[in-house]
């Protein structure tokens, strides 16, 4: 191979490196009261990264097999990359205030750190370089929800954030290493033909489903996020909901289809019982949030459910459904925390009671939002519709109907509190609504963006079937 050729098998991840030092540079050589330029070169140096980083190469494999590089993983490192882009047009306001004056660089450096452990952590041939992702992605992510060094929720957030990651690490790496004492190999492919339903192989399976179980919020590993969330600026929050738990997903679906693709029957009951538990708890406690970040959490929790109903569909069309609804969850996701991201850096406010009367001052915003939780909530014809009736459609290709039937009560319980919101910003009265304000340039480009994805991912089909070709490709 030569190294052209290794250098586009790793462009996504040298791409984010050399962005990071080139912010690093640039903020040591601005002079102080010239800080604030580093918002707008990050963003538009980031854009040129994602740009790059659709640069199509032939698949290949590096260091002996450790690390995997295919069209599925690049279109996943994509999708990271272009929720990620949005999430930095969406902070500028936030980073500009006094507080974060003499940090703002690190803001972006340490997204940009974290992305780079997940883009490895997604082509990872082995168990090892998994790992070393997964740690490279969690510990600056610690202190991006500790950002806000002013006020103490936000470090009690990153503090339970640390220790409690370290301690799913610490599970997740015993689970790997009774797959390896029992397969005598930490390599996917030589693992894969080597697992049976052996009790040291299952008791590994489940320590590494419970480690997983932590990164995506699954119940009972969801004890974190509603508290991680709160604390966290509300930029970092959406990060964590979304780039966070898609690259996990991403990749926690890889390993269960191609490295225990031999005991499906035994991780399609656990998968199960995972997901009725999360789409259920989640649901039942987004039913009493007040708070947006902590609605928000458990609404995340509650989809985290939903996408495991993509998992127990296995095979391409599982792969496909997952990506799918990763890709539209990106938009609709974010255009919801973008408007809460707006409305807090203007007022201050971030509970729903807080949201009454919204319609009446800020129009646009209130449109964007119940946009976003329409598609949340899975109503026709947006986007979020076609991702969960592709998520059902695979459960059903192998028989869940029962779990469809719970998954369809869940999200009937879904439509009820994401229509509370709607109903406080279009139907309650307020005598004192928050005031009507102009959110920045950057962060209206990204709830447009986030609106045309919510509009249109669903009704363009080929978007759908080019995933399917890509995923086909893994099996």
């Amino acid at each position: 191979m030569t190294g052209f050729q290794t250098i586009l098998l790793l462009r996504h991840e040298l791409l984010l490196i050399v962005a990071a030092v080139v912010i690093i540079i640039y903020d040591l050589l601005l002079p102080a009261e010239k800080k604030s330029r580093i918002i707008h070169f990050s963003m538009i140096l980031f854009a040129f990264v994602l740009l790059l980083g659709l640069i199509p190469s032939a698949p290949g494999e590096l260091f002996g097999g450790s690390f995997q590089e295919n069209k599925l993983t690049g279109f996943m490192k994509d999708i990271l990359n272009l929720a990620v882009l949005i999430i930095f047009l969406q902070s500028g306001g936030y980073l500009r205030k006094t507080e974060n004056a003499h940090k703002m660089a690190e803001f972006f450096v340490l997204i940009i750190f974290t992305l780079t452990g997940m883009d490895f952590m997604i082509s990872s041939g082995d168990f090892l370089t998994f790992f070393i992702g997964l740690e490279t992605a969690s510990i600056p992510i610690a202190g991006l929800v500790a950002y806000d060094q002013l006020k103490s929720r936000s470090a009690e957030a990153g503090v339970k954030l640390i220790l409690l990651s370290a301690l799913s690490s610490g599970v997740l790496l015993y689970g790997i290493s009774m797959i390896y004492g029992a397969t005598g190999s930490i390599y996917f492919r030589d693992i894969a033909p080597e697992i049976t339903t052996s009790p040291l192989v299952i008791l590994g399976f489940i320590f590494f489903v419970s480690g997983m179980g932590f990164k995506i919020s699954l119940v009972p590993y969801h004890l974190w996020t509603a508290d991680v969330y709160e604390g966290a600026p509300i930029n970092i929050t959406a990060y964590l909901s979304v780039v966070s738990k898609g690259a996990a997903v991403f990749i926690f679906a890889v390993i269960l289809f191609t490295v225990f693709k031999n005991i499906i029957h035994a991780w399609e009951s656990v998968l199960y019982a995972l997901a009725v538990l999360t789409m259920t708890i989640g649901n039942l406690f987004a039913l009493r949030q007040d708070n947006i970040k902590r609605f928000l959490a458990f609404s995340s929790i509650a989809q985290a459910g939903f996408i495991l109903l993509g998992i127990m569909g296995t095979g391409s069309l599982g792969m496909t459904t997952i990506v799918y609804f990763i890709l539209i969850y990106i938009f609709t996701n974010l255009a919801a925390f973008g408007v809460a991201a707006a409305i807090f850096d203007a007022s201050g406010v971030e509970t729903i009671s807080g949201y009454k009367g919204l319609y009446s001052t800020n129009p646009k915003l209130s449109l964007v939002m119940m946009l976003a939780l329409f598609s949340l909530a899975g109503i026709p014809p947006v986007a979020g519709f076609f991702g969960k009736f592709f998520l059902f459609t695979s459960a059903g290709s192998q028989g869940y109907f029962i779990l469809i039937l719970i998954a369809v009560a869940n999200a009937t319980v879904s439509l009820y509190y994401y229509l509370r919101v709607v109903k406080a910003m279009f139907i309650d009265k307020n005598d004192q609504p928050i005031a009507a304000f102009k959110s920045s340039p950057t962060m209206r480009i990204s709830l447009l963006i986030c609106s045309l994805g919510i509009f249109f991912v669903g009704f363009i089909s080929g978007i759908f079937e080019y995933i399917m070709s890509l995923s086909s490709m893994l099996f």
